[in-house]
Parts: structure tokens; C-alpha cells; sequence
């Protein structure tokens, strides 16, 4: 089913309530640091980061359907579609693409043209197994599962890391069928 009247990303974002885009960059990068220090090692923090994602990704997908109006997705690759298209742009400002499918339309990936979070960053020698914005994949994959879809979303490319784009994989490890909790009584 083709989205029923859906607004677009960018119309969202213009109505949208914001917070100032570098007290978000600020806010996020003191977030990371203060994990690095806590946590000591980079692959902690790169789990922790996707965690936390994940956490926001599961309540974020509600206000997502609330606010840009649109219907159920009828596949795995419409739905990649409206993420990097409404999704990113509503939340985030940023325009993504989809790119890079696999013959069965259950492997992706999402190019981000800019990506607010790495404004002001360097990563030192140190943590250069960091994936700064693994939070961004935690929150793709958290939405995705609240919306019957088991994914796998790992960083292929990033900027901070040396690359010349920042592109993450989503995989659909399994559509979730959905359950209700009760019959309707007849």
C-alpha cells in the first residue's frame, strides 16, 4: 500500500519543534566522550552508543507514524525508502538515499549526504575503531523492530574514519509477523 497522503520530510521538519543544531552536536559529542571515559574500551562504547539508539529508535518510531501521516509500508525496501527520505529529514534535517540493493530487496544502503552529528569532530589515534554515530544505526534498527522488521545495520563507511561518505547497511534478517493479543469476539 502506497503512503495514503504523506507529508514530506522536509514539510515535517519546517514544523517541527528544534533545538539549536550546534547545542545537539555539543550535547552529543560531550555524550560520547563521557563513554569513552567510562567505558574505557572503543567497542564498548560502539555497543553502548547502538544501545542507546536502539532505546530511542523503539519510542522515536510513534511519533515518526504520528507526525508524517503515512501508511503501512507494503516491503522491506518502501520502508528503507520513507527512512532515508522522511525520517532523516524530519528528525535530523539531512537528506539519505538508498542505494547499493540486493536481488531479493532485503539488503540496503543509506548514503547520508551530511550528518549534523560529526560537525567540530576529529577522532584521536586512539579511537580510531570508534564508530562515532553508531547511534544512528541503533536507532534505524529499534524503529525497524517495532514495525515487525529484525534488521542488522552496521557503519560500511564514515567520514571520521578516513572514507568519503558515510553509509550505513541495513539488512533484513526477518519480517516478524504480528501478533494480536486477543480475538475479536464475532
Amino acid at each position: 500500500m502506497a503512503p495514503a497522503d504523506p507529508r514530506s520530510g522536509d514539510a515535517i521538519f519546517a514544523n517541527v519543534e528544534r533545538v539549536n543544531a550546534e547545542l545537539f552536536t555539543l550535547t552529543y559529542g560531550a555524550t560520547v566522550r563521557q563513554l569513552l571515559t567510562d567505558l574505557e574500551e572503543v567497542e564498548e562504547v560502539n555497543k553502548q552508543l547502538d544501545q542507546m539508539g536502539y532505546n530511542i529508535g523503539i519510542r522515536l518510531i510513534d511519533e515518526f507514524l504520528a507526525k508524517s501521516n503515512v501508511a503501512r509500508c507494503v516491503d522491506f525496501k518502501e520502508t528503507a525508502e520513507m527512512i532515508a527520505k522522511v525520517g532523516f529529514k524530519m528528525f535530523l534535517g539531512v537528506t539519505a538515499t538508498v542505494t547499493n540493493w540486493d536481488a531479493n530487496d532485503t539488503c540496503c544502503s543509506i548514503m547520508l549526504e551530511d550528518n549534523p552529528l560529526v560537525d567540530f569532530v576529529e577522532l584521536p589515534d586512539t579511537c580510531q575503531g570508534l564508530y562515532y554515530c553508531n547511534i544512528l544505526s541503533g536507532v534505524i534498527r529499534g524503529a525497524l523492530e517495532m514495525v515487525s522488521m529484525k534488521t542488522e545495520v552496521t557503519w560500511l563507511r564514515d567520514v571520521l574514519r578516513g572514507d568519503d561518505a558515510y553509509e550505513m547497511q541495513v539488512k533484513l534478517l526477518k519480517q516478524v509477523p504480528e501478533e494480536y493479543p486477543y480475538k475479536d469476539d464475532e
